[in-house]
Formats: C-alpha cells, structure tokens, sequence
C-alpha cells in the first residue's frame, strides 16, 4: 500500500504542477503570443490546444523518466 501512495501523491503532485503551469500560461503567455503573433494565435482554440498539447509531453516526459524501463 506504501508505493501505490507514493505513486498516487507523485501523480497528484504533477497535476498540480501543470494547473500552475496552465495558469501562468492563461495570464502571461498566451497574451503575449497574441501580441508578438496576432495572426495565428488569434484564434483561443489554437492556444488551448497548443497549452494542451505542451502540458502533456512535459508530463509524459517526467512519467517516462521518473518509471525508466523495467528490469524484468
């Protein structure tokens, strides 16, 4: 039950970690690549994907490095 708590946690940690990531993004990011890029970030879809698609490979990142391969 101890590791299926730390792993829980870990995950829980991360999440939270990329809802920080997601706000500083909304506030300051995402308004400064429509000033510097107005015509292809005008649109908000193009910038959620984009903010969803770069959350998820960091987090997929660090869930492949933190599991590493498994000695069998």
């Amino acid at each position: 039950m101890g590791e299926r708590l730390k792993i829980f946690t870990f995950i829980a940690f991360l999440g939270f970690i990329a809802g920080v990531i997601a706000e500083l993004t909304i506030e300051y990011v995402i308004p400064w690549l429509a000033a510097v890029l107005p015509a292809i970030f005008s649109v908000r879809y193009v910038l959620a994907g984009l903010t969803g698609a770069f959350l998820t490979l960091i987090l997929v990142s660090i869930w492949a490095y933190v599991t590493g391969p498994r000695e069998t």
